[in-house]
């Protein structure tokens, strides 16, 4: 193969990469917005009023807010909690779940996409739907 067909394919290449490394980054900077805007309005009023009616139901669970997400953490376990964050590891950045559950000695870890996925697309029903499916285990006795 002749080197300068080498160099401008390599050059296409890189040029390609770059620009695909732009739009990713503007479109993760749009879902951040909007995921902190979600976690402003939605998500944080919504995990402390579930904290609260769980408290008064004999079940003690504390709303944590570090800095880009949200979680929905056990009094009695630190290892029982539901974490909202934005994934921008992939291609299109999406709402994720990270659910811990302890039984005994065993803790079951398990990450899931929360609705659609889309931080300007997902309502508070989704929301709440998803947390009410994913608080089972840690309500049955």
């Amino acid at each position: 193969m002749e080197t300068s067909n080498v160099r401008q394919r390599l050059q296409q290449t890189i040029e390609r990469a770059r620009r695909s490394a732009g739009e990713r980054r503007a479109r993760n900077d749009e879902a951040t917005r909007a995921f902190n805007d979600f976690l402003d309005h939605v998500a944080v009023p919504l995990f402390k009023q579930i904290a609260n009616v769980l408290k008064i139901e004999n079940y003690p669970f504390t709303v944590f807010t570090p800095a880009g997400n949200v979680r929905l953490m056990s009094d009695r376990s630190a290892d029982d909690y539901i974490e909202l964050a934005l994934d921008t590891s992939d291609a299109e950045p999406r709402v994720m779940a990270h659910i811990s559950h302890s039984r005994g000695r065993r803790v079951v870890d398990a990450e899931q996409v929360v609705g659609s996925g889309r931080p300007e697309t997902l309502t508070e029903e989704d929301l709440f739907a998803f947390l009410l499916k994913e608080l089972e285990p840690f309500v049955e006795r």
